[in-house]
């Protein structure tokens, strides 16, 4: 191998770049592009946005998190207020999609407690299968036989008389 090398032959390439200059005086139609709508588009809106989030900040709203004050129920509206009569309604749905998920809760746990203990599921999930028994017979105290179309005030009468059948027959087991 030789010692001294032909540098011409092999030229290394230039380090930087170079930049390319400009031919001409006018100016490049895409920068003034690229600036008009950076300034008459973009920057408006990006000060839109900026203020709409910094006034989300200062209040979060989570939708998930909803509470709901409580409100009188059917039988403490007074006759005639169709307003307290509709937030009694929609309390007396919200309750009853609440004790539904309850009722599936414990089920799934029942559930999920004889997929894992097996043969030993009697033994095991006795207290699990106890409280589905309670949750079940309460739900079906208060909504069973209402149908679809039941609300706050056939409920209420059905517990109404519930009550009434109870003392009757309380009334007939003390004589």
């Amino acid at each position: 191998m030789p010692e001294d090398r032909d540098w011409e032959a092999y030229k290394v390439p230039p380090t930087r770049t170079p930049v390319s200059e400009r031919i001409t005086s006018v100016p490049n139609p895409v920068n003034i592009f690229q600036t008009v709508f950076n300034y008459v588009v973009d920057a408006p809106v990006t000060f839109v946005r900026e203020w709409i989030e910094r006034q989300q900040a200062k209040n979060r709203y989570y939708y998930y998190h909803q509470k709901f004050r409580r409100v009188p129920d059917v039988s403490e509206c007074l006759e005639g207020d169709y307003l307290c009569f509709f937030e009694a309604e929609a309390q007396w749905r919200r309750d009853r999609l609440v004790d539904q998920e309850i009722v599936e809760i414990i089920r799934e746990r029942v559930g999920a407690c004889k997929q894992r203990e097996g043969p030993n599921q009697f033994q095991n999930c006795a207290k699990e299968v106890e409280l589905l028994a309670q949750v079940t017979k309460a739900y079906q105290d208060r909504y069973g036989d209402l149908g679809v179309h039941g609300n706050a005030r056939t409920c209420l009468m059905k517990q109404k008389h519930r009550m009434m059948e109870e003392r009757k027959a309380q009334a007939n087991a003390s004589e």
